[in-house]
C-alpha cells in the first residue's frame, strides 16, 4: 500500500503544480505584458515549461506507483477466492451457478485492481485538487468564487441520487453477467447433448434471452452514467457563461485586474477535468463496491465442515469402517421431511468388502459421500478405527479414505497427473500398477501415453475410459478405505469382467464400500447391504439375503433386468 500512498502523492503534486501554471499566468499578464517590457517574459515562460515538466513527471511517477500493488492486491484476492471455494463443502458448490463464481473470480476482481490503480487515487486527489482550487478561485476573486461553488451544489445532490440509482442497476448487471457466464458453461459442456437433441436453437433462443435482459441492463446503466455526465458538462459551461459575463463586469469596473481573470477562467480550466471525471469515477467505485459485495458473499460463506481444533491421529490404521444411527439430511430440506438416511447402522470390518444396493432415490450415493466428509452426517457418527470421522483433519481422512464416482470426472492435465492426483509422490510402478487393476492400458496407445493431456474434463476419452482412468486414481491413493460410487457403469461386460478380477487382488487387503447396479459387481463383496428407504433392511451374503429378503430379490431382479438392456443395446 505504500506505492498506493506515493502514487497519490504524486498525482497530488501534479494537480498543484497545474494549479500553479495559472498564477503564474496572472503574473505575466498583469507584469511583463501590462508594461510592454519583453525582455521580462521569458522567466514566466520558462516557469511554466518547468512546471509542465514537472507535471507530466507526476503524472508518470503515478502511474508508475500504482500499477504494482492493484495487480498485487488482484492476484491475493484471486488466490483467496480459489482457497476458499477448495475449502467450502460440497452443499456450498451445489448451490452456486459456477458462471457466478467465475464472474467474481475475474471481471469483478479486475474491477477492483483497475479501482484500487486508477479509480482510488484519481478519487481522492480530485476531491482534494477541486477543494484547493475553490480556494484559489476564492483568492483571485471572491465573487466569482462564490458564482463558481453555488453552481457546483447541484453537481453533489445529482451525484448522490445517481448513486441510489446505479448501485441497484450495477448490481442486477453484475449478476445477469454471472448468469450467462453459466450459460454459455453449461452450454459448452452440454454440446453433445444439444447437437444430439436438436437443441441448438432452443439453447441458443434461450441464451439470446438472458443476454437481451443484460443488454437493458446495460442500457440502464447507460442512461444512469449519460444523465450524470449532461449535468457534468452542461453545469460547467453554464458557470463558465456566468463567470465570464461576471469577470468582464468587474473588470470593466477595475474591481479586478486582466491577469486575475486570467488566472481565474485558467483556474477555472484547470478544474474542469476533476470536476467532470467525478462521473466516471463514481460510477467505477460504486461497480466496484457491488463487486466487492459479491466478492465477499463468497468469502463470508460459512464452511460448515472445518478441521476441529485438536485433531486426532489414526496410530495403526486398519479400515475399520463403522456407521454409527447415521442420520442425514440435505440443510435446505423443510424440518417436516424425513431424513434422507434414517439411523444406518453398519460395520466393515478391515480388508472386508461391502455392496450396497437398493433402489433409485434409497441414499446410496449420499451414504458414500459421508465417508469423506463431502457432507456432514446430521445425527450419529461414522468412525474410522474407532475415531470419530470429524475428529480428523480433512486431508488426514482422506489419506484413509478414498472415492471414485460414477460421474468420472478428469482436469485438463497429463494422464500421470489425473491418475496420480491423491498421491503425487507415487512411483512410475505405482501408476503402471494402478492403471492395470482399472484395465486403462489404452492410455498408452495416445498420443505420448501417459503425458498425454487427456483435455477438460476428460471430453476426449469415452465414457467407460474416463470411469476407468478414476478408478485407477482411487486405486493410486493405497487408502485403507476404498470408496466406490458404481464406478464401472459404463464398462461393456467383458472390460467389468477384466476390471473386477484384477479389483479382488487389491480389495483381498482393503476395505471396500461398493455402491452396484448390477449383479455382477455385487459378486465382489463378501457382504452385501440392502438400503430401503434411508434405513439398512439387510446385511448378509449374497445368497442369504436372496432366500430370507423379497425386497432383496426385487432389487436384484431390477438390476439384472437393467444389465441385460444395456447388452441387448451393445449387441444393436
Amino acid at each position: 500500500m505504500p506505492r498506493i500512498y506515493l502514487g497519490m502523492v504524486s498525482a497530488l503534486i501534479a494537480a498543484l503544480v497545474a494549479l500553479l501554471i495559472p498564477q503564474v499566468l496572472r503574473a505575466l499578464v498583469d507584469g511583463p505584458l501590462q508594461d510592454g517590457d519583453s525582455s521580462q517574459i521569458w522567466w514566466p515562460v520558462a516557469a511554466v515549461l518547468g512546471l509542465g515538466v514537472l507535471e507530466a513527471v507526476m503524472i508518470w511517477f503515478r502511474r508508475w506507483f500504482v500499477l504494482q500493488p492493484g495487480t498485487h492486491v488482484e492476484a491475493d484476492l484471486r488466490n483467496s477466492l480459489y482457497k476458499q471455494l477448495q475449502d467450502l463443502p460440497v452443499n456450498f458448490h451445489d448451490r452456486w451457478a459456477s458462471g457466478q463464481l467465475l464472474s467474481r473470480a475475474v471481471s469483478d476482481l479486475n474491477l477492483v485492481r483497475r479501482w484500487i490503480s486508477f479509480g482510488i487515487v484519481l478519487l481522492v486527489v480530485n476531491t482534494i485538487t477541486i477543494l484547493i482550487g475553490f480556494v484559489f478561485l476564492l483568492s483571485i476573486s471572491w465573487i466569482l468564487g462564490v458564482v463558481f461553488v453555488l453552481c457546483s451544489i447541484p453537481l453533489w445532490i445529482y451525484g448522490y441520487l445517481f448513486e441510489q440509482k446505479y448501485s441497484v442497476v450495477a448490481r442486477r448487471s453484475q449478476d445477469q453477467a454471472g448468469d450467462l457466464a453459466t450459460a454459455v458453461e453449461e452450454s459448452v459442456h452440454g454440446i453433445r447433448v444439444l447437437k444430439a437433441f436438436g437443441r441448438g436453437p432452443h439453447a441458443l433462443k434461450n441464451f439470446a434471452s438472458q443476454a437481451e435482459d443484460l443488454r437493458g441492463t446495460e442500457i440502464e446503466k447507460a442512461k444512469a452514467i449519460a444523465g450524470i455526465w449532461l449535468w457534468l458538462l452542461m453545469v460547467p459551461d453554464v458557470t463558465f457563461g456566468l463567470c465570464l459575463l461576471g469577470g468582464v463586469w468587474l473588470a470593466a469596473a477595475d474591481q479586478i485586474s486582466v491577469g486575475q481573470l486570467v488566472a481565474f477562467f485558467a483556474t477555472a480550466t484547470v478544474l474542469r477535468f476533476p470536476v467532470e471525471s467525478i462521473g466516471f469515477l463514481l460510477s467505477m467505485t460504486f461497480d466496484t463496491r457491488t463487486a466487492a459485495d459479491r466478492f465477499f458473499e463468497v468469502m463470508d460463506a460459512k464452511n460448515t465442515i472445518v478441521d476441529p481444533e485438536h485433531p486426532k491421529t489414526i496410530a495403526k490404521p486398519e479400515g475399520r469402517l463403522v456407521f454409527d444411527d447415521v442420520h442425514f439430511r440435505y440443510s435446505d430440506s423443510p424440518s417436516q421431511y424425513d431424513d434422507l438416511l434414517d439411523g444406518i447402522d453398519l460395520e466393515l470390518e478391515p480388508g472386508e468388502t461391502m455392496a450396497v444396493v437398493g433402489l433409485t432415490g434409497s441414499g446410496k450415493s449420499t451414504l458414500t459421500a459421508l465417508t469423506t466428509r463431502l457432507y456432514d452426517v446430521t445425527g450419529g457418527a461414522i468412525r474410522l478405527d474407532g475415531v470419530d470421522i470429524r475428529d480428523l483433519g480433512r486431508l488426514d481422512l482422506r489419506t484413509h479414505i478414498a472415492m471414485a464416482f460414477e460421474d468420472a470426472t478428469l482436469f485438463s492435465a497429463s494422464v500421470r497427473d489425473n491418475v496420480m492426483l491423491g498421491r503425487p509422490e507415487g512411483s512410475d510402478a505405482d501408476l503402471a500398477e494402478a492403471l492395470d487393476i482399472a484395465q486403462a492400458d489404452f492410455v498408452y496407445d495416445l498420443p505420448f501415453g501417459i503425458d498425454t493431456k487427456v483435455g477438460e474434463e476428460g471430453l476426449s476419452l469415452s465414457g467407460g475410459q474416463r470411469q476407468r482412468l478414476a478408478l485407477a486414481r482411487a486405486v493410486a491413493a493405497r487408502p485403507e478405505v476404498l470408496v466406490l460410487d458404481d464406478p464401472l457403469s459404463a464398462l461393456d461386460v467383458d472390460t467389468e469382467a477384466l476390471v473386477e478380477a484384477a479389483l479382488r487382488r487389491v480389495l483381498a487387503s482393503t476395505t471396500a464400500l461398493i455402491v452396484a447396479h448390477r449383479p455382477s459387481t455385487v459378486m465382489l463383496a463378501d457382504r452385501v447391504a440392502l438400503l430401503e428407504r434411508g434405513r439398512i433392511a439387510a446385511v448378509g451374503r449374497h445368497s442369504e439375503l436372496l432366500e430370507s429378503s423379497d425386497h432383496y430379490r426385487f432389487v436384484i431382479s431390477s438390476l439384472e433386468d437393467e444389465e441385460k438392456r444395456e447388452a441387448q443395446e451393445v449387441t444393436a
